[in-house]
């Protein structure tokens, strides 16, 4: 049956920094931005710029808090907390297709999250970009068979493509504004003799304020426009506190 909401997930990321995950909604009447969610990766059990460990984390969110919320649609109503997380209670609706974006291994994370979880119904699928990324030859993949592709010309494979480009354009500019936020917010504030100008060759150097915080004392000093008694000030700030 032609499913009537399909979910399509996708992650952006810089070398790891300012990593977001993405899901797009999708029915009859067509896109369901209001239905849209960002996903800050956490990432506190996988090392930065794992794909597939974001990949994990995005839909174990993302079910935990739909079962979550299944069950207390089953008990009792209970005031959402809007801090709580990203979702809200408009996620009850349990998608037909789950669409993501990647090959084998991204179809093999989701189905160990969906299958650990003990979420059923849900159809579950990835599309690979063709070679050279050339579209209109993709491979997907299904638990059970063998990776296929469409006929070119298929208006089936035009309405999935559009679908991950769509999950494609929101995780890119989930990802940007939460990078734009970074470089005008950083860990850097809180050091005098940072202005402006050093501050943005230290983010643009290494991606995020959280990088900076991390970052060797020869490391920043290889910072040009910092020196090396300014990059021994960062350094300490972060490093000898206590």
């Amino acid at each position: 049956a032609p499913p009537r909401r399909i979910e399509v997930y996708d992650n952006s990321h810089i070398q790891g920094t300012n990593s977001v995950g993405a899901m797009i909604v999708a029915g009859a009447e067509g896109f369901m931005k209001n239905q849209y969610r960002k996903f800050n990766i956490k990432g506190e059990d996988f090392s930065a710029g794992d794909d597939y460990g974001m990949m994990r984390e995005v839909l174990t969110r993302r079910f935990k808090r739909l079962l979550k919320l299944q069950q207390e649609a089953r008990d009792e109503p209970v005031a959402f907390d809007a801090q709580d997380d990203e979702e809200d209670p408009a996620d009850v609706p349990v998608p037909d297709l789950v669409l993501i974006d990647g090959g084998a291994g991204q179809l093999a994370q989701a189905l160990g999250v969906i299958r650990e979880l003990g979420v059923t119904g849900v159809m579950v699928v990835s599309i690979a970009k063709g070679p050279d990324r050339d579209a209109g030859r993709e491979h997907f993949f299904m638990d059970g068979r063998e990776p296929f592709q469409l006929e070119p010309k298929s208006p089936v494979l035009f309405y999935l493509q559009r679908l991950r480009d769509e999950a494609h354009r929101f995780a890119i500019g989930t990802h940007r504004a939460k990078r734009a936020k970074s470089m005008t917010s950083s860990p850097l504030d809180e050091i005098d003799g940072i202005g402006p100008a050093r501050k943005r060759a230290l983010l643009n150097h290494f991606g995020s304020g959280r990088a900076v915080t991390r970052a060797g004392l020869s490391d920043l000093e290889s910072v040009k426009g910092v020196s090396k008694e300014l990059a021994r000030k960062i350094y300490e700030h972060f490093h000898e506190k206590g």
